[in-house]
């Protein structure tokens, strides 16, 4: 004889779930608030060149995290789902084109400017201060104790 699962776990289950799931997006917004944050002090050490090389090193960036998102969830749906409408070669294609074009954007830059360059590598690391940040909010939100009984979560 089995016990019915608990009402508060399934809450406190369906409330975390819903939390994580909204990582992505909160990344996303973060890479598009540090990327306007960064504009300044690159701007105030490398002027106009190093400011547009940030923006350029952004852009890519965040085109990039996009793009990957969706190829690992294409990848994940088409080793999971075996009717997936994804091909394989898709897949891996596109994983191909984003370092493209990382790549000639980079070659560009750095053709052009030393000082765009750096910028660009600035903006480049975004993806890394977006995670970053996702840590610190999910490890707050995990570390600190329910005000009512009840599990904490996050509204974002």
């Amino acid at each position: 004889m089995t016990n019915p699962p608990n009402p508060e776990a399934v809450t406190e289950n369906a409330a975390s779930e819903s939390f994580y799931s909204r990582a992505l997006p909160r990344m996303l917004r973060t890479m598009l608030v540090v990327s306007v944050l960064l504009l300044f002090p690159v701007f105030w050490f490398y002027g106009w060149v190093g400011a547009i090389g940030v923006a350029a090193g952004s852009a890519v960036s965040y085109i990039n995290f996009r793009a990957l998102a969706r190829g690992v969830e294409a990848l994940a749906d088409r080793i999971v789902n075996q009717h997936s409408q994804e091909k394989g070669r898709a897949i891996v294609l596109r994983f191909l084109v984003r370092y493209g074009l990382v790549g000639i954007v980079a070659y560009a830059i750095f053709e052009s400017s030393a000082l765009a360059f750096r910028g660009f590598l600035w903006g480049l690391c975004l993806p890394v201060a977006a995670m970053m940040v996702e840590a610190g909010f999910e490890a707050y939100v995990a570390f600190r104790g329910p005000a009512d009984g009840q599990r904490p979560t996050a509204k974002s």
